[in-house]
């Protein structure tokens, strides 16, 4: 079985996205400054071109792809990209959206779709059988959050930017009151980023 892995970009202090998010700045005000990294290169990514990145970005960019079984997103970030209009950037990965309520009408071209309206829980399951052994990657941080706090989050994979935000939205706003214990798995002192990854001690 995979693993559930939080795989994000953040500012130092703790933001993945700035105040005012919505589908003309997905990121919010200067949010873009945290993705810097995914542009400090030349190289395009094997799986998704619009990208440039150095050649150690790439390499850490690049060498998670091929784990990921299936994504798991909420509703809020589904519409915020407007369903990144059909075709998730990294293709061919099945994503499914933890809702109150599915919407009635969404494009639907190279990725597929699941809307899970039962739980944080029942989305990962979920996506795991349909990961067929491999990783599960979360990406928003609504739904990062209920995994930690429902014990779900096996990892996390970090991208820090060298930047305080000062405002916007925090990553681990909601993860309830108890100390969890991180791993430290991997250092890697990137172009404009430092990339780490931790392994959850519940």
């Amino acid at each position: 079985m995979g693993k559930v892995i939080l795989d994000i970009s953040m500012s130092l202090d703790g933001f993945i996205a700035g105040l005012n998010d919505n589908q003309e700045q997905p990121l919010g005000a200067n949010g873009e400054i945290i993705h810097e990294w995914l542009f400090s290169g030349d190289q395009p990514s094997r799986y998704n071109d619009f990208f440039r990145l150095s050649s150690i970005n790439k390499e850490v960019f690049d060498g998670s792809i091929p784990d990921i079984g299936a994504m798991v997103v909420g509703r809020r970030t589904f519409d915020i990209v407007n369903g990144w209009g059909g075709s998730h950037p990294i293709q061919g990965i099945p994503i499914f959206i933890v809702t109150h309520e599915a919407p009635e009408n969404y494009l639907e071209n190279h990725t597929s779709f699941t809307f899970v309206t039962d739980g944080i829980k029942s989305a990962i399951e979920q996506a795991n059988k349909a990961a067929n052994g491999k990783n599960i990657s979360i990406g928003a941080a609504s739904i990062a959050q209920q995994c930690v706090q429902a014990k779900l989050l096996d990892e996390m994979h970090l991208h820090i930017s060298p930047i305080l935000l000062g405002n916007g939205i925090r990553l681990f706003d909601q993860i309830g009151q108890e100390h969890i214990k991180l791993e430290s798995k991997e250092v890697v002192d990137g172009s404009d980023v430092v990339h780490v990854k931790y392994k959850i001690l519940y």
